[in-house]
């Protein structure tokens, strides 16, 4: 089974978003229930960064980039552009548009992406990474909800 840092994520996500996002288990014993789970240590370490590196942005309440605007357009870098595919980006400015993702929140997604050690990440991977990082920023409880839906309805239907 080769398990990434997004698949540890994903899981936590899952089972312990009912808990809301100040929730802070003691770190050990979720390290160890995820081993019994079978993922591998170093990528709950990755995970567990991933989380803390998060949180920080959180805290430090990133503001929305100098003169952003509705109008305005997002120039992705070249790494950017190697890690998120043509639809990730064009869903990122998608929810943009449409009011989900403000201008700070498009740049924590984009730095969260980032933040992982995968060469690529593809749209359901995103609307993941979009979810959870709505889910850890205050003021977004609607924003969040409409992509919960999206995500979990998309999966159910791929389910049925």
């Amino acid at each position: 089974m080769k398990e990434n840092v997004l698949d540890v994520l994903m899981y936590l996500f899952e089972n312990y978003m009912d808990e809301g996002p100040d929730f802070q288990p003691d770190q050990e014993s979720l390290a160890d229930e995820l081993a019994q789970a079978g993922f591998p240590k170093a990528e709950i370490v990755k995970a567990f960064a991933w989380l803390e590196g998060l949180a920080a942005l959180r805290s430090s309440e990133v503001s929305s980039p100098a003169n952003a605007s509705l109008k305005s357009l997002r120039v992705y870098s070249e790494d950017e552009h190697k890690k998120m595919d043509t639809a990730a980006r064009g869903f990122l400015l998608f929810l943009e548009q449409g009011g989900v993702l403000d201008a700070a929140a498009r740049e924590l997604v984009i730095d969260r992406v980032m933040a992982l050690e995968t060469d690529e990440m593809d749209l359901e991977q995103m609307k993941w990474i979009i979810l959870m990082v709505l889910f850890n920023q205050p003021g977004q409880e609607q924003a969040y909800a409409w992509m919960e839906d999206l995500v979990f309805n998309e999966t159910q239907g791929a389910l049925n």
